[in-house]
């Protein structure tokens, strides 16, 4: 998965790697027609039997039970044609902005501490994130208290898109599950324009990066209360980003710019009765074409005609524009865990970062999309691999860890292509000898990591406990 070739090139891409000395196979064995076979074989219910399998063994290599857990959704793209019969490929709105493609979506659980991922279910592209997490819930819940050893509490952190009644009321009455989810400032407006003299800087990584930087103007600050929302209290905090609020503020006003600037040609068209330019219900829709293009809102420029309709007029909604700034930066985290910290809460929520890493790596290192299988069980078996080549890729940075730091799978990869092995005849010899190339200090560690060392003579030994 993380070097695709099409089918009928596996057997020579095999033949080059050090697996062929691990697994002797026949080469010829392995063409497309043989691939596809195999596939059609493993219905939907071994491909859940292998996930559930595949997951309890990693995880029973952790000396911990998970206790914060990452949940969030993306989807994928086909070229899958309109005519193609799939129950789980539609047309939905594409975060690549693939938007006439048809798709498929991946909900997927992640340990926040060691970044592996511990469940996943594919659905129709067209569902909406919170349908998805309340039809999964029930199991995925199961199938964490199953990983949950110590029998402890377990907290989910989920998007403000899955924060519907019934999904908080099925947490609520879980004995071992607590959240964290975001909310809208659009719904809690008066939270959302706090005072910042009631915010305070937060204990936390990021704060203390930047302190070491001398950036404390940019400092994470927060504002804790309680608030009742779904039926019960709950804690609320409400922070403030300095430096994504000064980003977001400045792209917001130049997008107001260029819509004033084009509103002033619209306004010389119109003068002119240019062709196209005569009709004011004209103006107002290619407003809101450039305002849509703009990812901006129609509400911040208010159009009209004058009173003698020889021209148009048009000016700033201020109370729009200062509310929506007044946003900026801010975010509001909700959560039954009552007894946290501030800084626990906030950094829960940060750490959904982990899980957006993941998503881009099944969009670029390992390849997911775009999906070049045309019937819903091949498609299955594709996810399945891809989940197992990302957690495969996460183990590898946890092995090589204690001898390399944080390294990237990526890194380590590349590096560990290098490692060549050759084909030794000396004069007088009866056979050759084969033996490993020189290692680097970098591929050293990577095979002290996994318990080998390369002696003397070049060959792989096991270290000796």
């Amino acid at each position: 998965m993380i070097e695709p070739k099409s089918k009928n090139a596996i057997g020579q891409w095999y033949r080059k790697t050090a697996i062929s000395f691990i697994r002797k196979i026949c080469i010829s064995d392995l063409t497309s027609d043989k691939y596809w076979k195999k596939w059609n074989r493993v219905s939907p219910q071994q491909i859940d039997a292998i996930q559930r399998a595949f997951f309890e063994k990693v995880w029973a290599t952790r000396k911990r039970s998970p206790k914060c857990l990452l949940f969030d959704t993306t989807n994928y793209y086909s070229y899958m044609a309109s005519s193609t019969k799939s129950e789980l490929f539609e047309r939905g709105h594409n975060k690549d902005s693939k938007h006439h493609l048809r798709q498929i979506g991946l909900a997927l659980v992640v340990d926040s501490d060691t970044k592996l991922p511990l469940f996943y279910r594919e659905y129709k592209g067209n569902e909406h994130d919170s349908k998805v997490f309340n039809s999964i819930i029930d199991e995925m819940f199961g199938v964490l208290c199953e990983f949950n050893q110590e029998n402890t509490h377990m907290t989910v952190v989920f998007d403000k898109g899955m924060n519907s009644e019934d999904n908080i009321a099925f947490i609520d009455n879980h004995p071992q599950i607590h959240f964290i989810t975001s909310y809208s400032t659009y719904f809690a407006e008066d939270l959302a324009k706090k005072d910042l003299k009631y915010f305070k800087p937060l204990n936390i990584e990021h704060n203390v990066r930047l302190k070491e930087k001398n950036q404390t103007e940019d400092l994470l600050l927060a504002y804790r209360t309680r608030v009742e929302l779904w039926g019960k209290e709950r804690v609320v905090v409400v922070t403030f980003n300095p430096r994504t609020h000064r980003k977001k503020l400045h792209t917001f006003r130049i997008k107001l710019e260029k819509v004033r600037q084009a509103l002033l040609k619209f306004r010389q068209k119109y003068r002119e009765q240019k062709p196209h330019w005569k009709n004011f219900k004209t103006i107002k829709d290619r407003y809101i074409r450039l305002c849509k293009k703009l990812h901006i809102g129609t509400q911040y420029y208010h159009l009209e005609l004058t009173s003698d309709k020889k021209s148009i007029s048009f000016r700033k909604n201020q109370y729009e524009i200062k509310k929506t700034e007044s946003n900026f930066g801010r975010q509001i985290i909700v959560t039954d865990n009552i007894n946290w910290s501030t800084e626990e809460i906030v950094q829960a929520s940060l750490d959904r970062w982990i899980i957006e890493k993941e998503f881009r790596d099944t969009k670029s290192s390992v390849s997911v999309q775009p999906i070049y299988h045309w019937t819903d069980n091949k498609v299955r078996c594709h996810l399945l691999t891809c989940v197992i080549a990302f957690t495969m890729k996460r183990l590898l940075e946890l092995k090589v860890e204690p001898y390399l730091g944080q390294v990237t799978a990526e890194k380590i990869i590349d590096q560990m292509r290098t490692l060549d092995s050759l084909i030794v005849w000396e004069p007088g010899a009866k056979k050759p000898r084969w033996q490993l190339a020189e290692p680097t200090q970098f591929q050293k560690d990577v095979l002290k990591a996994f318990g080998y060392y390369i002696d003397d003579n070049w060959v792989l030994q096991p270290i000796k406990q």
